[in-house]
């Protein structure tokens, strides 16, 4: 039962993000971001997007650091990988 999150380096918006995810379960994931006060429109399939100005935060809240190929491997892993579909309009990232 761990909370994993990727650098900011995911431009959009004028800024950088970063991806906030679970290994375990969407339940841990949204309980985890409402504690922190990160808004549910800033979950996108199955992360939450997590701007550069708050990522200490979310550390320090005791999300593990990562690269980003981590994030999707654990996805894969534990079977919360959601990936657009056809027709799915992108988004971009949303502040928290």
């Amino acid at each position: 039962m761990a909370l994993y999150i990727d650098p900011p380096s995911w431009p959009g918006h004028g800024r950088l993000w970063s991806h906030l995810v679970s290994d375990v379960s969407y339940a841990e994931l949204h309980a985890f971001a409402d504690r922190l006060g990160v808004d549910r429109r800033a979950f996108e399939r199955d992360h939450y997007d997590i701007p550069a100005q708050r990522y200490a935060d979310v550390v320090a809240a005791g999300a593990l650091e990562v690269r980003s190929r981590e994030v999707v491997r654990l996805l894969h892993e534990a079977g919360l990988r959601r990936r657009r579909r056809a027709g799915d309009q992108p988004r971009g990232p949303l502040s928290s």
